[in-house]
């Protein structure tokens, strides 16, 4: 699989795991705070995938590099609301469970490539 082949299809996964959130988002309980949860999680998790597509279309290293860090940040972010919902025990287990798994993957594998893109940046 090529660089282009794998961005395309990794854009692809996070793009899925975007709708997956915003209907997630949808089905919980219309509680005090919601609306903060609904705006912070749907920011992030929207930030994934629109920064990832930046980083696919960097014109220089620095810039990968920059768009790329801004990923990591956006998706670890992201589970953090993620596990803030499963300590409300809101939502359903199973999808919760899925999304969280997948943020999991999201963001180790965007550590990897920030870290094979900039190797001392660890």
């Amino acid at each position: 699989m090529t660089n282009a082949e794998f961005n395309q299809a990794f854009n692809e996964r996070i793009l899925e795991f975007m709708v997956r959130v915003f209907k997630f988002i949808e089905t919980l309980p219309n509680k005090s705070g919601k609306r903060t949860i609904d705006y912070q999680i749907g920011k992030s998790a929207s930030s994934v995938g629109a920064n990832h597509r930046a980083f696919c279309r960097g014109r220089s290293k620095n810039e990968k590099f920059a768009k790329i860090c801004i990923v990591v940040e956006e998706a670890d972010e992201t589970e953090f609301w993620l596990q803030f919902i499963k300590k409300l025990e809101w939502g359903n287990k199973e999808e919760l469970d899925w999304l969280l798994k997948e943020i999991d993957e999201i963001v180790r594998i965007n550590v990897s490539i920030k870290n094979k893109l900039w190797p001392n940046s660890k």
